[in-house]
């Protein structure tokens, strides 16, 4: 039997036919970047990238998380300098971030520059969403990631809803397969938000490129590594160790996967609540809530929460803290 996609069409098995148990996530955690009155909180930031690559797990610089399209270019730079020099030849993910405005054309050569930059630390770069990149249709945005493949080695691709910027955009499943025969593209992340388009991206991923990495960007339904995707997720700036112990269960069977995982995603729902974007101040006050950060102040020119949200945080902690009894 299948099930409707997105569109109405009948291309989707039925979900359930798509759980892949005892299966290895890849993991890559969105860093968030912290602040106090005179910057960057430069401390807190690096001993959480040491935890999320201690983990096991990948950190993903200049992201959304890390407030990438509120940073200056120097900034950047200086973060990925910075990053490159402490993990010392581990892997990351850093965003290759255009500050471009609406209704410029999409500028190539701007992208590769920035991915040329990252490879040459040591990270393995991932698209941005751009004004310039969004306005591209068709066989137009197949030709600009071809083109950006000489550029590096290997590069992931980001779908980005416009809930957590203006200028992203959901690629059509068209434009996506078409995606897949470029093979310096490794992966995409996509952010919609929503589970069909996600189950049709595996389905596609399953029949034409097995290897390819789906990352789920989807706060909303962590729970779609179950069906073959993994992850680069900013919820899971906000409890790395748990993620990773619900990874660990999910590896072996352990039915408290479900448990831990439920737990992550009520987080998830209060957290990623309107307006998204937010969401980042509220990954700060439950760093505090962790005692992670004495200073919970909002990014200049981030969205805020009101202070009322730490009491509500507390809570969702006081759910979660027994469980990393288990990490270790």
């Amino acid at each position: 039997m299948a099930s409707y996609s997105s569109t109405g069409k009948r291309i989707l098995p039925l979900p359930e036919t798509l759980i892949r148990p005892k299966r290895s996530i890849h993991a890559i955690v969105a860093a968030l970047l912290p602040w106090t009155p005179s910057g960057i909180q430069w401390d807190s930031y690096l001993t959480r990238l040491e935890n999320i690559v201690g983990l096991g797990m990948v950190p993903a610089i200049n992201m959304d998380t890390g407030h990438a399209n509120l940073l200056t270019k120097e900034q950047r730079t200086e973060i990925l300098a910075r990053v490159s020099n402490h993990l010392r030849g581990v892997s990351f993910v850093a965003g290759a971030y255009l500050g471009d405005a609406p209704g410029q054309p999409f500028d190539p050569g701007a992208y590769g520059r920035e991915m040329e930059e990252i490879q040459n630390h040591g990270g393995l770069p991932i698209l941005f969403p751009s004004h310039g990149m969004g306005s591209l249709l068709g066989e137009n945005l197949i030709w600009a990631h071809e083109t950006l493949a000489q550029y590096a080695d290997a590069f992931y691709g980001f779908e980005l809803s416009s809930a957590f910027v203006p200028f992203g955009r959901i690629f059509t499943l068209s434009e996506f397969g078409g995606l897949l025969a470029i093979k310096a593209l490794k992966g995409i992340k996509h952010s919609s938000l929503s589970r069909i388009p996600e189950w049709e991206r595996l389905v596609l991923c399953n029949e034409m490129r097995p290897d390819f990495k789906l990352f789920t960007g989807n706060d909303l339904a962590i729970d779609m590594v179950i069906y073959g995707s993994d992850y680069l997720l900013g919820l899971a700036a906000f409890a790395p160790d748990l993620f990773a112990l619900r990874d660990r269960w999910w590896l072996v069977g352990d039915p408290r996967f479900y448990e831990l995982n439920d737990a992550l995603q009520a987080l998830g729902a209060f957290a990623f609540r309107d307006p998204i974007p937010a969401y980042k101040h509220s990954a700060i006050q439950f760093w505090r809530v962790r005692g992670w950060l004495h200073d919970d102040r909002p990014a200049p020119g981030a969205l805020a929460r009101p202070e009322s949200d730490l009491l509500i945080l507390a809570r969702f902690w006081d759910r979660l803290a027994p469980f990393t009894g288990f990490c270790s």
